[in-house]
């Protein structure tokens, strides 16, 4: 079975039961804990990589770690994925769950870069006007970038609006770089 095979089925069979026992929410934020924990602490994902780390430790420690902090549903989630031998996948599964919420939930991630920090009621408004154009929920973030010179380049999803000034530069310049050679 595909990696990414192994990692769909267990996010959607546990995207099912969220569902169905109504807990979307709490696991959710659960699962988006976990994948925190995968994103920012080495020593984790060396734990659940290690070939010499027997399956039974690895499972102890991971209810250690999670025992408390997440819903007894969750915790039994993880063991079972460990018991399993498919620990290695934990971060691959909580993110195709991630995703799967946010596709149930309308939620669409986007990024907008620009020249300079934008402040935070003109990304309010920008978001709102995202928002309505999509008939969706965004998650916006933003980023600086000086190599734009000025303008923004907006990304959603798999799609990018690129309304900088340095891309305004390059299309001018291939037009008279074309015009020249005519």
């Amino acid at each position: 079975m595909s990696i990414s095979a192994i990692r769909v089925r267990y996010a959607k069979a546990f995207f099912m039961l969220a569902k169905e026992k109504k807990m979307l929410e709490q696991l959710k934020t659960d699962i988006q804990n976990v994948f925190d924990i995968c994103n920012q602490s080495a020593d984790f994902i060396h734990l659940i990589e290690s070939p010499v780390v027997a399956t039974s430790k690895k499972a102890e420690l991971i209810a250690k770690i999670f025992n408390g902090h997440v819903n007894p549903l969750t915790l039994s989630f993880l063991l079972l994925i460990t018991k399993n031998k498919r620990e290695v996948h934990i971060p691959g599964i909580c993110r195709n769950f991630l995703d799967l919420t946010r596709k149930d939930q309308n939620i669409k991630s986007a990024v907008m870069v620009s020249a300079t920090e934008i402040n935070t009621k003109t990304v309010e408004k920008i978001k709102v006007l995202i928002e309505k154009e999509l008939a969706a929920t965004i998650e916006l973030s933003c980023q600086v970038d000086t190599e734009i010179i000025g303008g923004l380049i907006l990304r959603i999803d798999d799609k990018q609006y690129d309304a900088s000034v340095n891309t305004q530069l390059k299309k001018i310049k291939q037009t008279l770089l074309e015009s020249e050679i005519k």
